[in-house]
């Protein structure tokens, strides 16, 4: 990845962000509401954690036939996707509640997701949020040589056929989170002295890795064989639960920028972008089924990435209300607002997207 970070334009003539961010602040205002959760948000998280957790208890504590313990670890990648999305997402983004420690509390479940939250922090706080869809620094584009996500990614012959067995790699998401993603990523940060908010020390971070990675191996994979469960079992259970979870996670994470509609600018020769960071977010994002209520729900409104990327410390259960402000002052300045009626439409254009970008440069 680049080092040198791009600067965005400081000068926007059109008012956008002005404009947009005092409308929405009035409809928060005139509303009497908090731009953080509400109760809305607190009993999903309830049924979500339930929806993780419960099965784990199950295949814990009853003697049941293989295939069942198979659906209950299908179940629980479910659970875990939405977890992810609705309460480790808001609570890292500091919009989970207006209490800090809650936040950091809520945050932290993405221990329990085989994540780590200094790592996450980073790489979507920091890189995502801020360079969303510039090559060389917002990570979510770099998928190595297996997947090319952008034009500016070399291209090998195999990418012609990334349409077909890129979907099969999503699921492996959470799973390399587990196994080496976490490590790589924390020293990769430290040797480039990234960090979100107040910096801690390397002693203290890679110790929290470590620790909490051993926690995880225990709680998935240790206690269950203990119990008495047979050991490829639990690793069959294990690869399942993460692969579902992976595989939802990867597709939402996808529709909102690797279509045709966003862009993927590059600074000019002194570094500078042509747009002003909130504009900037209208050309490289989209959403997707907006008025869908279930995926509304569960994807804890990442199917609204515009409104969150603008406003990443509002809580997602207000997006829906603000996405019409943010429409039309995108509108009232001649601003794209890149959206997919339905679910199906975005999938269709991602992996319509992803046999260009495949395809052979000299060709296209």
């Amino acid at each position: 990845m680049n080092n040198t970070a791009p600067t965005f334009a400081r000068q926007d003539n059109l008012k956008f962000f002005r404009t947009l961010n005092s409308r929405v602040n009035n409809y928060f205002k005139e509303n009497n509401i908090q731009k953080t959760g509400n109760w809305r948000l607190y009993l999903k998280t309830v049924i979500l954690i339930t929806v993780f957790l419960a099965p784990y208890f199950l295949i814990l504590t009853l003697d049941m036939p293989f295939w069942a313990h198979l659906l209950l670890t299908i179940v629980m990648g479910i659970g875990m996707a939405g977890v992810g999305m609705n309460v480790m997402h808001d609570g890292n983004h500091g919009s989970y509640s207006n209490k800090s420690w809650v936040n950091k509390f809520m945050g932290g479940t993405i221990y329990v997701l085989a994540g780590n939250v200094h790592n996450w922090q980073v790489q979507h706080n920091v890189l995502h949020h801020t360079y969303t869809n510039i090559p060389g620094h917002d990570e979510d584009l770099d998928a190595g040589r297996i997947i090319r996500f952008t034009k500016d990614a070399k291209w090998h012959n195999f990418h012609r056929f990334q349409q077909y067995y890129s979907v099969f790699l999503y699921g492996l998401l959470t799973f390399n989170w587990a196994l080496t993603t976490d490590f790589k990523q924390m020293k990769s940060y430290l040797k480039r002295k990234l960090s979100y908010g107040e910096a801690k020390s390397p002693k203290i971070l890679w110790t929290t890795l470590i620790i909490t990675k051993v926690i995880y191996v225990s709680i998935w994979i240790v206690l269950p064989i203990v119990i008495g469960i047979t050991w490829w079992k639990v690793l069959i259970g294990f690869f399942i639960m993460h692969y579902t979870a992976g595989l939802i996670l990867s597709i939402v994470f996808q529709l909102a920028h690797v279509v045709e509609e966003t862009t993927n600018p590059s600074p000019n020769e002194l570094g500078e972008m042509d747009n002003t960071w909130a504009i900037h977010q209208l050309f490289t994002t989209t959403n997707f089924a907006p008025k869908n209520a279930i995926v509304n729900w569960y994807t804890g409104g990442l199917n609204h990435q515009i409104e969150h990327h603008i406003f990443p410390n509002i809580s997602h259960v207000h997006y829906g209300k603000i996405a019409k402000i943010v429409k039309e002052t995108a509108q009232e300045c001649n601003l794209p607002y890149y959206e997919y009626k339905t679910m199906r439409s975005a999938v269709i254009a991602h992996f319509k997207h992803l046999k260009e970008l495949g395809m052979k440069p000299e060709l296209i």
